[in-house]
Formats: structure tokens, sequence, C-alpha cells
């Protein structure tokens, strides 16, 4: 809930300009009134080592896109405030291809069945060559894109931060379908990306609510509500799902801010178990293993088919931790002045730890192989190996 409170006032603008007010769900810029806890002191057990460091571009700006590194083909995407879009050398940090667009850029880019496509502020869709920046199509959509688009079976499926999410051809970028869910009058300031898997797309609301949509005609397959809105205030009420949502075999897991952490039925939408975890930033999972950073920055490893706890990590509260993410046998995750943490997968004890630079990190890590990729707030791209 401090996350909300921080950023409640600055955000009264939001409400004007897309019809709903929203709050900032991670990495608040107002103060809090409880201190980060302090760096603790441990003995690394592995070394973190800086592979290359590059500026790809403006970084985010006042307006605050969601701007993350996206991999595809050996090479590292980013777009800037300024509406440019850099593809850097994953391996050796060279840009190769530098873009300049007139799109006041809010999500992306991302390259999928050789489209480039990216959202912006004013609820554009637009698809471009990957190879030479040239615009092959614009969607107007309803409003602000903040969530990435995916293609799946050659439609574009992208949301909206007024509830709407859309179909779109690929080839021309006409509107196949439109499928629309009130938005709360409270929400956080984010959507989840659409996850799409054997012909459907999952889709976690702002209110709570998890829904399964056909991919070629957007019809509701099922609805499941994983977190129920209730309290005497909006801020009390909120239930946002916006961290990613994931996959594994039958089963598809959520959690969201107001604090329910479920695996759900793929195929039904039937809640197999629940556990009570707040997280407003999502949650990832490796085999059997499921990693979160809930509300309050303590990090759990949590068994992902039953939902009991492996073990808990509550040495970093109050740091704004990005959502923990997996590289080999270690759980990563940055806090907001810019320190890396590597925590041992079998017991959450400390690994390493490094500093990404003075700037805050965009998201957290992209991780491609044993290597984690970042970009901060300034438009440093770096990439980080780990070494015994």
């Amino acid at each position: 809930m401090r996350t909300a409170i921080r950023v409640l006032a600055v955000l009264i603008l939001t409400f004007v300009l897309v019809g709903c007010q929203t709050v900032s769900g991670w990495f608040s810029s107002t103060p809090d009134d409880d201190a980060p806890a302090a760096l603790v002191d441990f003995d690394p057990t592995i070394s973190v080592n800086r592979i290359w460091s590059t500026n790809a571009g403006g970084g985010l700006g006042r307006a605050r896109p969601n701007f993350r590194p996206y991999h595809d083909n050996g090479l590292i995407w980013v777009g800037d405030h300024r509406g440019r879009i850099v593809a850097v050398d994953a391996e050796r940090g060279r840009v190769t291809r530098r873009f300049r667009t007139d799109l006041e850029l809010s999500a992306g880019p991302t390259v999928q069945e050789g489209v480039l496509l990216a959202g912006t502020f004013d609820g554009e869709l637009v698809a471009m060559d990957p190879e030479s920046g040239e615009t092959r199509w614009r969607a107007q959509l309803s409003s602000e894109i903040l969530s990435y688009p995916v293609v799946h079976d050659g439609i574009v499926i992208a949301r909206c931060i007024d509830g709407r999410t859309f179909g779109i051809d690929v080839n021309d970028g006409a509107r196949l379908w439109i499928y629309d869910r009130s938005v709360p009058l409270l929400t956080l300031r984010g959507v989840s990306d659409p996850l799409v898997r054997a012909g459907r797309v999952y889709i976690g609301h702002d209110d709570g609510m998890v829904s399964a949509l056909r991919v070629n005609d957007g019809s509701v397959v099922w609805e499941q509500r994983v977190s129920v809105p209730e309290g005497r205030t909006e801020l009390d009420r909120l239930a946002d799902i916006d961290g990613p949502l994931v996959i594994v075999g039958s089963e598809l897991y959520v959690v969201t801010y107001r604090g329910r952490l479920a695996g759900l039925a793929l195929e039904s939408g039937r809640i197999l178990w629940v556990r009570d975890i707040a997280s407003p930033s999502g949650l990832e999972v490796d085999r059997t293993q499921l990693a979160v950073a809930d509300r309050n920055d303590t990090v759990q490893i949590l068994d992902r088919r039953n939902g009991s706890t492996e073990w808990d990590n509550d040495e970093m509260a109050r740091r704004n931790l990005t959502r923990p993410v997996f590289i080999g046998d270690y759980l990563v995750t940055i806090d907001e002045s810019g320190y890396m943490h590597w925590l041992n997968v079998r017991d959450g004890n400390f690994a390493a730890r490094t500093r990404i630079g003075r700037s805050r990190p965009t998201e957290a890590p992209t991780v491609v192989g044993n290597v984690a990729y970042v970009l901060d707030e300034d438009g440093r791209l770096t990439a980080w190996r780990a070494r015994n």
C-alpha cells in the first residue's frame, strides 16, 4: 500500500488524461517515512562482471514509458522517450541499428514474426521494418499502450490502459476484434503483457480478474477472479495484476497487488492453490520453483506445484526491488539505488552484490542464457555475467 499512497497526489493528472486515476506500482520518487533497509554484509561466493556497457538512448524521461530490453535473434532492442529505437549486438554491446521516429513511445519495442512493434502514449500501435525502420502501418487504438504487444497466429494482441484489448492483423493493421473490460476508478499505472499459448491469450486485469480469450476472434473462453477488491477506500480496493503471468505445462501463475498469488488450471481457469502474497511486479518460474518479491520487498521462493514456501529473504525491506529473475543457480533482483543482488536459489543467502550505476533500472533484468541485460532510466544498457 505504501507505494500507492506515496504517489496518489502526483497522479491525479493521469485521471484527467485517460479517464481513470492511476498510481505508480514501482519505484516512486516521493520519499517514504520508512527508510530502506541497510545493505547487509556477507562473504561473496561468486563474482559478477560487467561484460559491456553502451549508451542506448535518452532513457525514460518524465512520462515514464514502459521500456525494457527485448531480445530477438542476437539483438537487444530498446527505445527512449525521444522516439528513438536502438538495436544492440547482444554479445559485443555494439549498436547495429538506430531509428529516429516521430513517435511518443510508451511501450516496446518488440520484434515478433519479422515485425518491429511499439505503442505510443496517443494509443497508436505501430509496425515497422526491423531492418530499415520504415513504417509498415499504424493502427489507432483507444488509449495509451503500456504493455508490450505480442503476435500469435498472425494477430497482434495489444492492451490499452483503459481496459480494452485489441486483436490487429499483423499484415495491414486492420482491427479484427476488441475485448472491453471496465477499469476501477483507481489503479496502478501499468498493465500486464498479454500471454499467448496454443490459440489463446491470457489477460490479467486491474480488478483482479484473469481472462482467457481466443486469439482468432477475442471471444471469452473463461474468466476467473483471483483477488476481490475490498475495503473502505479506493486505495484499499486496489487489486491490479500488472506483473507478468507465467505458464508452465498445464498451469497458469498470477499474483495481484491486493495480496493473492495463485496457480490456475490453464484449460478451465480453476484455482488450484492460493497464497496471501501481494506483489505489483509479478513473478518468475523456473522448473518447480516460483520466485516473487512481495510488497514489503521480501523475496520468496515457493514450490509452484502447491504454493508452499521453500525460503524467504527479508533483508532488503523497503529497497523497492524489481521482480526477481532466475539466472542459473541464482535469483537476481535490483533495488532503486541500482544495487544488483544475487541470491542463492537453494537457500536465499546472498552470493554477490554489484551496482549497475547510479540510475535506477527501468525494469527487471532481461535474461538470455547466463547473461542479464539491464536498461537504466538514463538509457544506459549493460550486460552482466556471474563467475564462480
